[in-house]
This record gives C-alpha cells, structure tokens and sequence, in this order.
C-alpha cells in the first residue's frame, strides 16, 4: 500500500464523520435537498466509470492461476478470433460483478469506452456471442471447467492458517429454478408443479464456495448423482490438506448404500433421515430417562440495553381469526443405534422429540409429539451437539439463495439443459471471486485479530453488499506507459480492507 494512502484515506473518513456527525439543529426553513441549479456537460479528458473494483477482480483471477488454468483445461474453440476462452468464462462473470443480470446486461458494458480501458480489452464478447459460446459445452466440458475453477481453489486455500484446515464441512442440497420458457430442452414439472430445472449444489460450508453446481432435469429427485458429487468434493478436501472431512445433508441424501463406504474412508457424516414408522416405533419405546432437554443458543448477544419487544401483529392476527396455530413446547434429545436395510454397519441415530401444542384461537386442540431424526457415524459429540451441527446446514439456504437472487446464476437464460449448466457455473465464477478475495486478505501482523474480524466478515458478505463495498468504486481511468490506474473518486467504509487485499495481490511476498 502507497505510503500516502493511509493519510488520503483518514482524511475522507473525518470529512463524513464531520458532515454527519450530531449537530443541534435548529428550526429549517427549506428543505435539506435544496439544489436547483443542476447542469451536465459531457467531459472531453477525463474518464471515469463505477465500477472500480473490477480492477482487483481481474487482478485476482491473474494472480490465482485462473485465466491460464481455463485455457489449459477448457478447449472448445479451434481458433481464437478474437476471443479466448478465458475471454468467454470472464466476461460472463464479470457482468454479473458490474450489476448485471441477464446475458443482454453485456451490452452495456460492450459500449462502455471506459470499462473496456480498464480491463485493457478492445472489446468483449456481445450477448449473441456469450450465448453461443455456452451453447458449444457438453457436459464433459462443464466437468473440465469445473475442475479448474477448483484446482485454482486449492490453490487459494493453500494460502489459509492451520487451522483452517482442521476440518472441512460439505453440505449438499437441490433447489428448484424454474423458467418460463417452453422450449428449453431437459427442463420438466417438479415435484412442486413447477416447470424448470432442479440444480444440485455441493458447498464448502467453511467458506460458502460452491464446489459443484450440477444442472438437472426439473423432475430429479434431490439425491440424484449427489453421492459421486460428494466423493468428488470429499477428494478435493483431501487434497487441500483438510484433517477430517464432514459431510451433511437433509433426510433425501441419507443415502444409506454409500454410508458403509464413507465410513471406511474415514469420513464422518452428519445426515437426516426419515421418520419411518419403524423409527417412531423406537424412540416411543424409549424409556423417559434416555430423553436430554434440548437447549438451544440465542442467536446473537445483546451488545447494549435490552429492549421492550414489540407486539407480534401475525400472532394476534391469527388468534383474533381463530387460525389453526401450532406452537413448540419443548424439545428433547435421545439416541440409538440402528443399522438401515442397505448397511452392514450399526451406526448412531440421534432422535429430536418436539412437543408441539395445536392451538384455535385462545384454545389449545391437543397436544401432538413429532420426531426427528439424524443419523452419523460419530460417536463422541453429544446428541445435542449433533443436532445443533445438523442444523447448521441450514446455511446452505443462504448461499442458494445468492445464487439464485444475488448472482443470479441459476435464471437458465439459454435453450437446453447442459449449456445453462455451464451458464450456472461461469455465473458462479462471481460468487467464487468474492469468496477468494477475501481469503487472500492477509491475517497477520500486528493488527491480526481485527484483520481476521474483517476477514470473515467479507467472507460471509451478500453478494449485494459486497459489490456495493469493493466493486461500485467510482474511479477514474488513466492509461500512462505500460500501466492502468484506477484512481477512486470516493470512500467508503471499506476501502482500507479494498487497498489492502489489492497489496497482496499486486505485491503477495511483502504480505
């Protein structure tokens, strides 16, 4: 970092402090808005453009190998006139970083003079030619693609602490993205009537990276193909150096006929599984003593006074109109072992018993008792434990959710099943970014513990708050000899944490 920018930078945050800083105001007699003598002109030298963080982006897929490890691995065009397929994949997830939404959304970067400057690019390719580009993978193309994405992710993760990798949980789900479209070939009716397609998705829950996106057909089951996904990621891990590998998911991907595999490989597996009637037989024959209080954490520590909490409109709604209302009582936990029909192992089922009362009005119907249950194959955490760490899959939703509606990688835009599959991946490529960026923050020094604060923090950033942070920069462009300067226009919060991840990329042995 320029030994000036310190200064520049305090010197901007004193200002805003100063300007919003609290002041007894008195009476006003106009309103705060008060410009009118607003003018345009059109600047002839100067150039600028918003999104200054776009800089940092490519300097990071340089760094990280990703460019070189795309065109090593990804081959689908014969001769490269103009573009590269580097050019292809980078354009698309570029887009998305710069706020864009659809593969038309590259127009407007195609005509903007300043973003092709800053990228040094004569031009990129139009939305036509991004469309077709996806249109030439097969699904072994998409596989490759994949694979180098990940073999720039191990390379990324190498540059973690220690800690980081002692233990490495995979969570894995589908989701239902549906389309409008009546002609994309693979789509189908989900089990929700839905026409669209069903993606899977296999995470790193540690960071929120997407290991796998796999498109399938709106009709698949969420299990399907999960299993070879799985032990794909479970390689990766082992690979990175993680010292135990975790994996987890809902009771569609117990899939008891890989659990012995799994189990012999050293694995651990935290996964639900349904409460068939066999199950419920069990835990009703449970004696009362096995049964623990399940007590759950709160989700956050009140930092100042505790205050009066409001009313709950919907409850008093739904009591005044004598709604059917199901209300927790208390939960409690037991254990057993059980071997399912496809096992020859016994392993740990981890039963959650919820009292539930059926409530009309002020009147309570009858009380009614569901089970939930979990099965694993470790035996040390507490049952409790257990199903705490179970429910922390429940954070997968959030990373499907911004790759739904804050990357919008899984809109389908194109005509059949496997080039969408490679839309979703290159889309994804922006979430990656993002995750990347903050992972090569450096750590250390003698400010370590607020820079692993910050660090986390970017890490679980929305992809909206972080584009707003670290991509929407306003900046202008000055091309002199052999080099690009980004010069910024304004601050924010976060510029410190943006300078400083730049550093480490532009200059990675002082860090």
């Amino acid at each position: 970092m320029k030994a000036t920018l310190p200064r520049k930078l305090r010197r901007r945050k004193q200002r805003i402090e100063r300007r919003l800083g609290p002041v007894a105001w008195p009476e006003q007699n106009a309103p705060m808005f008060s410009a009118t003598n607003l003018q345009y002109d059109l600047a002839e030298r100067t150039r600028a453009f918003v999104y200054g963080g776009i800089g940092a982006m490519h300097l990071l897929a340089h760094r990280s190998g990703l460019i070189e490890a795309i065109n090593e691995n990804l081959h689908l065009l014969k001769r490269h006139l103009p573009y590269h397929e580097s050019d292809h994949v980078l354009n698309i997830a570029y887009n998305i970083l710069c706020h864009g939404e659809c593969l038309e959304d590259l127009e407007r970067l195609r005509h903007d003079e300043v973003y092709l400057d800053a990228l040094g690019v004569q031009r990129i390719p139009d939305p036509t030619t991004a469309g077709d580009f996806s249109r030439r993978f097969e699904a072994a193309d998409v596989e490759c693609l994949m694979d180098a994405i990940n073999a720039v992710r191990l390379n990324v993760w190498q540059r973690q602490p220690l800690a980081f990798f002692d233990e490495a949980v995979i969570d894995a789900d589908g989701t239902i993205a549906p389309t409008t479209g009546e002609c994309k070939e693979g789509m189908d009716m989900s089990y929700k009537g839905q026409w669209g397609y069903h993606p899977l998705v296999v995470s790193l829950a540690n960071t929120g990276e997407p290991l796998y996106l796999v498109n399938r057909s709106g009709n698949a089951t969420s299990s399907q193909s999960a299993a070879a996904y799985l032990d794909r990621a479970i390689a990766l891990c082992r690979n990175a150096g993680f010292r135990k590998i975790l994996l987890r998911g809902d009771t569609d991907f117990s899939q008891t006929e890989h659990l012995d595999r799994w189990d012999e490989q050293g694995v651990q597996f935290i996964f639900g599984i349904d409460a068939m009637a066999n199950l419920n037989a069990i835990a009703e024959g449970l004696p009362e003593g096995s049964w623990k209080p399940l007590t759950r954490p709160a989700k956050y520590a009140v930092q100042t006074e505790p205050r009066q909490r409001p009313e709950n409109v919907k409850e008093r709604i739904v009591k005044e109109r004598r709604y059917k209302n199901i209300r927790l009582q208390s939960e409690h936990v037991a254990e057993f072992d059980y071997s399912p029909t496809k096992c020859r192992k016994t392993y740990r089922v981890v039963v959650l018993r919820k009292n539930l009362s059926v409530e009309r009005g002020e009147q309570v119907l009858f009380d009614e008792i569901r089970y939930f249950f979990y099965i694993t194959n470790n035996r040390t955490s507490s049952p409790a434990e257990i199903v705490r760490r179970a429910n922390k899959r429940c954070n997968q939703e959030n990373l499907i959710e911004q790759l739904k509606n804050g990357v919008r990688a899984l809109r389908m835009p194109v005509d059949n099943l496997v080039s969408n599959w490679a839309y979703m991946v290159m889309a994804a490529l922006a979430w990656s970014l993002k995750a990347w960026f903050a992972l090569w923050l450096p750590e250390t020094g003698r400010w370590s513990r607020k820079h692993q604060a910050e660090k986390e923090t970017v890490l679980r950033m929305e992809f909206k708050k972080f584009r707003h942070a670290f991509i929407e920069l306003p900046c202008q462009i000055v091309r002199s000899g052999r080099r690009i300067l980004y010069r910024l226009l304004s601050w924010n919060q976060w510029l410190r944490v943006f300078f400083r991840g730049v550093t480490a990329l532009r200059f990675p042995l002082r860090c």
